[in-house]
């Protein structure tokens, strides 16, 4: 049968295809700038209908909407990462969170331990053989959608065509949504610019040799260093996501993927955000290969990348090398990402650099400067990389190398990168905590 035929059979609207989720149901809600936006509406609205439905979703830029106070009952987020759209309702206790590593939230669904009845996705056109692409959110939907028994698609004419594993055929498709909109964009390249987050940027060039095959978590310190290498020589990119920033580098001749020993030649990612000029960029790209997140973000796949380099951020870090990126004390704020993941592929990658960065200190709501390198983290903070898996950390104050250096060496280390104004405190602390 002519996929067209079928393609034409399976339109509807966003007020019709959501009828099909019943109480009770678990559905999958695509996430990051792919939010499936007027059938995410239409369930708003169909809302009262429902009865404990369960949204299972990682990060999410959209409205709040769904889980506006009242939705409990009817709709109910289960996020896996903590975007800032659900962060009050998480942290309330009306939406849930699943601690996981970026690299098994798809396995999730796929493996049956959160079995999915619908999914609600956001796609290209499709192509003369019927295949929409995922465009700009491949790595947390594929796996997903495919594990789901109904699939509901809007099909938008400005999704970015995206190639490598990022395609789903229209017979696959349950319900189709045509629409025709923006995909929301992010402007990553605006983050940054402070002199602390420019200094720490300064330290991370430093430690990335020609030749280096880099992953840029997401936040202003990553995103940062891509302006700082336009020196090296030979860069890739192999990271679950990116953003604008890749575009300078690859039109500088610097970042060319040649001396990549997986996928040479090729940006090899799990979802993108940005702006329009980076969607229009990665269009129909053959430069670019997005991935499922579970491949993307296996550790032991990340290893087979020489040269390594993992830049990641951090809540908190404690003297013993422990990180806090996930929450504020108790208060859940975010979630492990794929932090860990890279941090341990880095660190297995011959000649790997795992780093962890974040500025010395922070300002809290009534104006008071606290310290990040605390002598412990906070009660209840959560710990995303271990102690065990630590090895650069770096402030605008420098860098330091915790592989293979006993606690009392971590401390003297890390107290060297706090803000002048805490040393002291610290090193009584470190004392009192027989780490010195």
């Amino acid at each position: 049968m002519n996929w067209t035929y079928s393609y034409q059979s399976q339109i509807t609207t966003p007020q019709q295809a959501v009828r099909v989720i019943k109480s009770g149901n678990r559905i999958f809600l695509s996430g990051n700038v792919s939010v499936p936006q007027k059938v995410l509406v239409a369930l708003v609205e169909y809302a009262p209908n429902l009865n404990n439905v369960e949204i299972c979703q990682a990060l999410n830029i959209s409205s709040s909407d769904y889980v506006n106070p009242g939705m409990a009952n009817h709709l109910r987020v289960n996020s896996m990462f903590i975007s800032e759209n659900v962060r009050a309702a998480v942290q309330d206790g009306r939406a849930d969170f699943t601690p996981v590593l970026l690299s098994e939230f798809p396995l999730l669904f796929k493996n049956g331990f959160l079995p999915l009845d619908v999914a609600l996705i956001h796609v290209s056109p499709p192509d003369e053989h019927g295949f929409c692409s995922f465009g700009v959110e491949v790595g947390l939907t594929k796996s997903a959608a495919e594990s789901a028994k109904i699939i509901i698609a809007e099909v938008n004419q400005q999704m970015p065509r995206t190639l490598g594993d990022s395609f789903i055929h229209v017979s696959r498709l349950n319900y189709i949504i045509p629409v025709d909109y923006s995909i929301p964009e992010v402007h990553m390249m605006g983050e940054g610019g402070s002199e602390v987050i420019e200094k720490i940027a300064e330290y991370i060039a430093e430690l990335i040799p020609d030749g280096a095959t880099m992953q840029m978590g997401i936040g202003a310190i990553p995103n940062a260093v891509l302006k700082h290498l336009h020196h090296k020589k030979d860069l890739g990119v192999h990271s679950e996501l990116f953003s604008d920033g890749v575009i300078e580098l690859v039109e500088s001749g610097v970042l060319t993927n040649a001396r990549k020993t997986l996928h040479a030649g090729k940006i090899i990612a799990g979802f993108m955000l940005g702006t329009q000029g980076l969607y229009n960029w990665a269009n129909n790209n053959p430069l670019i290969e997005m991935h499922p997140t579970e491949y993307v973000n296996d550790p032991f796949v990340i290893a087979q990348n020489e040269r390594m380099v993992a830049i990641n951020s951090a809540i908190e870090v404690d003297l013993t090398g422990q990180v806090c990126a996930d929450s504020i004390g108790p208060k859940l704020y975010s979630g492990a990402g794929g932090q860990l993941d890279f941090i341990y592929g880095a660190s297995r990658s011959k000649g790997g650099v795992p780093i962890i960065a974040l500025p010395s200190t922070t300002t809290l709501k009534d104006g008071t400067t606290v310290t990040r390198i605390a002598a412990m983290l906070k009660q209840g903070a959560g710990v995303v990389t271990s102690r065990n898996h630590i090895r650069y950390v770096v402030t605008e104050y420098g860098v330091a190398d915790l592989y293979g250096k006993s606690i009392r060496q971590r401390s003297q280390q890390l107290i060297g990168l706090a803000h002048p104004g805490f040393r002291a405190d610290l090193e009584k602390q470190a004392k009192e905590l027989h780490y010195q």
